[in-house]
C-alpha cells in the first residue's frame, strides 16, 4: 500500500490534507478518488486513508482507520558514523533507516577522507535527509529519523555515550564482543552505535571514548568495510531485542 508522509497539523476533523511533493507522487502513481492508502504523521501514527480529492493545490483523504505505525521499533538507536567517501553515506542512511535506527549523525574523525567544512556539510544533510525519508516510506516506517551533521569527535563520542546502551565499534578490540555487549545491559531503551571511517579509529579517540563510557566491542574477526559496520550492529541489536 503506497505510503505518504504529512504532519500532524495536516490531519484534522477525520480528514489527512497532503501537499508538496507527497501531492505530486499521488498523481505519478495514479491514485484515483476512493482507492485506498495509508498517511503517516511522522510520530509514530498510521492513517488508512481514502483519497476524496485531488487538484493543483493538493488532495484531502477521508481518515478510515488510525493505527499505530508496526514499522517503528521498540527501542531508541543512533547511530553515529564517521565521514565516508562519496556514496557511502547515502547506502549507511538507506540501509540504516530500513533496519529501524532513529537519528543517523555522521561525524568527523582523524582519520576520515571526507572532510566537508560546514556549509558543505549543511548541503549534503539536506540531501541525505530526502534519502532517509524515502527509506522511511519504502520500509514502513512511522517515522523519518533525522539526518545530523558533528563536526567535532569529541562533542559527537560525549553525546552518544549518554545511551543507556553505548556501543564503540573498534577493529583492535579482540576481548569485548558484540554479544557480550549486548548482554552487558538489560531493559535498555536507548542505544547509539559508534563507527569508525575507512582507515578505522585512531589509538587515542579510542581510549577518548572509553574514558566517556562507551563499551568498546569488537564485531568479530572480520574488518568490516566502514558502509558494513552500522548494518551489522544494527542487525544484531534488532535481533537481540526481538525488533527483527
Amino acid at each position: 500500500m503506497p505510503r505518504f508522509f504529512v504532519a500532524a497539523s495536516n490531519v484534522l476533523g477525520g480528514v489527512a490534507y497532503i501537499e508538496g511533493r507527497d501531492a505530486e507522487h499521488l498523481k505519478v502513481l495514479r491514485i484515483r478518488s476512493g482507492e485506498v492508502f495509508t498517511v503517516c504523521d511522522g510520530k509514530g501514527k498510521d492513517y488508512i486513508c481514502r483519497l476524496k480529492s485531488a487538484d493543483a493545490s493538493g488532495a484531502e483523504a477521508e481518515i478510515l482507520e488510525t493505527v499505530p505505525s508496526a514499522g517503528e521499533p521498540s527501542i531508541f538507536c543512533t547511530v553515529y558514523a564517521a565521514f565516508p567517501k562519496a556514496e557511502k553515506a547515502e547506502a549507511i542512511i538507506q540501509k540504516s533507516v530500513e533496519l529501524g535506527a532513529s537519528r543517523i549523525v555522521f561525524f568527523q574523525s582523524s582519520r576520515c577522507v571526507s572532510r566537508p567544512d560546514e556549509a558543505s556539510a549543511l548541503k549534503k544533510c539536506q540531501r541525505w535527509q530526502k534519502i532517509s525519508e524515502e527509506a522511511a516510506k519504502q520500509s514502513g516506517r512511522g517515522i523519518i529519523p533525522v539526518v545530523l551533521v558533528n563536526l567535532s569527535y569529541a562533542k559527537a563520542v560525549a553525546e552518544a555515550s549518554k545511551a543507556e546502551l553505548p556501543l564503540f565499534f573498534y577493529e583492535g578490540e579482540t576481548d569485548f564482543t558484540l554479544k557480550e555487549a549486548l548482554e552487558s545491559r538489560c531493559g535498555f531503551g536507548s542505544v547509539s552505535v559508534v563507527t569508525g571511517p575507512e582507515g578505522g579509529f585512531e589509538a587515542s579517540e579510542v581510549g577518548f571514548a572509553r574514558e566517556q563510557g562507551m563499551l568498546v566491542t569488537s564485531m568479530g574477526k572480520r574488518i568490516l568495510r566502514c558502509e558494513t559496520a552500522p548494518v551489522c550492529a544494527l542487525s544484531a541489536l534488532m535481533f537481540h531485542t526481538g525488533n527483527l
